[in-house]
C-alpha cells in the first residue's frame, strides 16, 4: 500500500510501527510472567499460559498489518491447509535471514498453536524482545563451539537441559516448537567454512530436534518441513523492513513423527544416533533438492 514511497521512508515506518507495537504488547506480556513467577504451581500455569499465548499472538497479528500495509512482496505458498491449532507441532525450517521468523509467523499463526524457538543466549539482552521472549518461555542456548566443549566436557550437557525444561513446559498447553537445524543463518562464507554436502544448507545439527522428540515426542501431532526461499535473495533486516522482500516461496511439508527415534537415547547410544543423523540428512537432502527447483522456477 505504501509500495509508492523511498524505500528508506518505508523501512523508518515499518521500524517505528514494528517497535511501537512491542512498546504496547510486550509490558502486559510482562506483568503477567511476573504474576506467573510468583505463582510457581502448575494449576496457575495452565491458567496464565493461555493468556500469555493470546497477547504474543496480537502482538503477531499488528505485526502482520504493518506488514500489510509496507510490504508488497508475491507469497507463493503450498501446505498450509488442514493444519490444527489445537495440537503440538514440531517445525523445522531452514535459516536465511531475520525475515524468516516474520515469514513463519506471519503464515502459522492460528493455522497451529504459537510457534516457540530455540534461541542463542546472546538474544536475552536484545531490548524489549529478549524479556518478550523469555516470558514465553523460549529456551536461550549456549550453543557452546566444539573446542570449548573439549576444554570444558561438563558443558556439553547445559544446553540438553535447558531445552528438556523447556519442553517439558511446552508440554502443558499446545504449542509449536520450532528449531532451526543449521544452528546459525546461512552464508557463503559459513557454507564454504563447513564444507557443507549440499548446495543451499549448512549442515544439520541433530541434537536439539533429538532432545525435543524425545521428551514430547508422544504429544507432537506431526513434524511440519517447511522450507523458506527467497528468489530474488535473502533480504537482510532493514531490506525487509524497507519492502526490499519482493517473493518468498514456502513449502510445507507434514512428516510423520519418527517414534522409534523419539524413544531412543540419543546422547548415550551410538547406533540411535546415527540412525537419527540419517534421517535427518535424508530431509535435507531432499530439502536442499527443493530449494533448487523453487530458485529456478519461472514468475
Amino acid at each position: 500500500m505504501l509500495g509508492f514511497l523511498p524505500a528508506p521512508l518505508i523501512g523508518l515506518i515499518a521500524a517505528m510501527l514494528l517497535v511501537l507495537n512491542s512498546f504496547f504488547w510486550v509490558p502486559i506480556l510482562l506483568l503477567l510472567a511476573v504474576f506467573r513467577l510468583m505463582l510457581p504451581f502448575k494449576m496457575a500455569r495452565l491458567r496464565l499460559d493461555p493468556l500469555l499465548v493470546r497477547i504474543a499472538e496480537a502482538w503477531i497479528v499488528c505485526n502482520n498489518g504493518w506488514m500489510a500495509l509496507t510490504q508488497k512482496a508475491t507469497w507463493d505458498v503450498q501446505g498450509i491447509a488442514g493444519l490444527d491449532p489445537c495440537g503440538w507441532y514440531l517445525v523445522n525450517c531452514n535459516h536465511q535471514t531475520w525475515a524468516d521468523i516474520l515469514v513463519l509467523q506471519h503464515l502459522l499463526t492460528h493455522r497451529i498453536p504459537l510457534l516457540k524457538f530455540f534461541l542463542k543466549q546472546q538474544l536475552l539482552w536484545v531490548p524489549v524482545m529478549g524479556l518478550a521472549w523469555w516470558a514465553l518461555d523460549f529456551p536461550f542456548m549456549r550453543r557452546h563451539s566444539e573446542e570449548v566443549l573439549k576444554a570444558h566436557p561438563e558443558l556439553r550437557g547445559k544446553d540438553q537441559e535447558a531445552t528438556r525444561l523447556a519442553c517439558e513446559k511446552f508440554s502443558l498447553i499446545p504449542t509449536s516448537v520450532v528449531n532451526f537445524c543449521e544452528g546459525t543463518r546461512f552464508t557463503p562464507s559459513k557454507h564454504q567454512l563447513q564444507q557443507s554436502p549440499y548446495r543451499h544448507l549448512l549442515r544439520p545439527k541433530a541434537g536439539g530436534i533429538a532432545l525435543a522428540l524425545n521428551v514430547m515426542g508422544d504429544k507432537f501431532r506431526a513434524i511440519l518441513d517447511v522450507t523458506i526461499v527467497y528468489p530474488d535473495g535473502a533480504p537482510d533486516f532493514w531490506q525487509f523492513l524497507s519492502g526490499g522482500m519482493r517473493r518468498v516461496r514456502v513449502r510445507i511439508q507434514t512428516l510423520p513423527v519418527p517414534r522409534h527415534l523419539a524413544c531412543g537415547d540419543y546422547a548415550n547410544d551410538p547406533a540411535v544416533r546415527e540412525a537419527f543423523q540419517q534421517w535427518m540428512q535424508q530431509i535435507w537432502h531432499d530439502k536442499d533438492a527443493q530449494i533448487e527447483t523453487l530458485l529456478n522456477t519461472g514468475p
